[in-house]
């Protein structure tokens, strides 16, 4: 079900490709919870035991990808993500030490163990199995090696849903994000003893339409494979906008139901998947 409610591969790299220009303006959700996770790979991993190889899954514009470089002990970086624009993006911003790919994260173009830590801010939402990922991510990374992971849960903009429900009734508007429990589960399947952390964030926004907007320059909008294809019409943002709860002291807030997680690879060639990759190495 949850694939069925997905744009295809394809539709979510262009649109994010499309807001690469305006992505990192608007990220505040991005920096809020990839800083979680550095915190917590800068107080928790030792970086100075032995030079580490790094990979940004879902690296967006690199800005995070960037950070991993910076880290005193990480070795070598690369940053992958989807979209072809992204990539482009990040490239430019003249940072030699890092290598950009273009792949798919549910079949990573690395081999078994290359990998000690792997960091994805934000990406595996926007996958219709993140078992896949999960899985993909258990097979590259060496014993002993570190996975961080955030993603949004079910609830999500629930303001912003409830306002386009009454406002375009039998219209979908919000994409579609995983229930906690399901998410917990296909945690606990693919990464034993993970820790996962659920939190429920509040972002002030001024209105609905700067929270529309800030979607639109994260790429971030609602990609349903039901979607409409066409400009919503003026009457129907302004109900929406009518219907969105305000603060009492004005502006209106948009909910995020975030969740972390955090796995250490304990196994000494245990990938589910023992067949090597052949593809890049760095």
């Amino acid at each position: 079900m949850r694939s069925a409610c997905l744009a295809s591969k394809k539709d979510i790299a262009r649109g994010f490709g499309k807001a690469r220009a305006t992505y990192e303006g608007a990220s505040r959700l991005q920096r809020l919870m990839g800083n979680t996770m550095l915190e917590v790979l800068q107080s928790q991993v030792d970086l100075n035991r032995v030079p580490i190889r790094a990979l940004d899954l879902g690296c967006g514009t690199g800005w995070f990808t960037r950070r991993l470089a910076g880290l005193g002990g990480v070795g070598s970086v690369m940053g992958m993500d989807l979209s072809p624009g992204m990539v482009e993006q990040a490239g430019a911003s003249e940072f030699p030490d890092v290598a950009w790919v273009v792949a798919d994260a549910e079949a990573i173009p690395l081999p078994n163990e290359s990998c000690d830590l792997i960091f994805s801010n934000l990406m595996i939402q926007w996958c219709a199995d993140p078992s896949l990922v999960l899985r993909e991510c258990r097979r590259v990374l060496r014993p002993g090696g570190r996975l961080m992971v955030s993603t949004l849960l079910d609830g999500t903009l629930k303001e912003l849903d409830h306002a386009w429900q009454l406002a375009d009734p039998g219209q979908s508007h919000i994409n579609r994000f995983e229930q906690e429990t399901a998410f917990r589960e296909a945690v606990s399947r693919e990464l034993p003893g993970a820790d996962i952390v659920a939190k429920n964030l509040r972002l002030p926004c001024e209105s609905p339409l700067a929270l529309a907007a800030e979607l639109k320059q994260l790429g971030a909008g609602y990609k349903g494979a039901g979607r409409r294809l066409t400009v919503t019409a003026p009457n129907r943002l302004r109900a929406m906008c009518r219907h969105y709860p305000t603060e009492p002291e004005g502006g209106v807030v948009a909910s995020y139901e975030a969740a972390w997680v955090y796995w250490t690879c304990r196994e000494v060639g245990g990938n589910t998947n023992t067949s090597k990759s052949a593809g890049h190495s760095y």
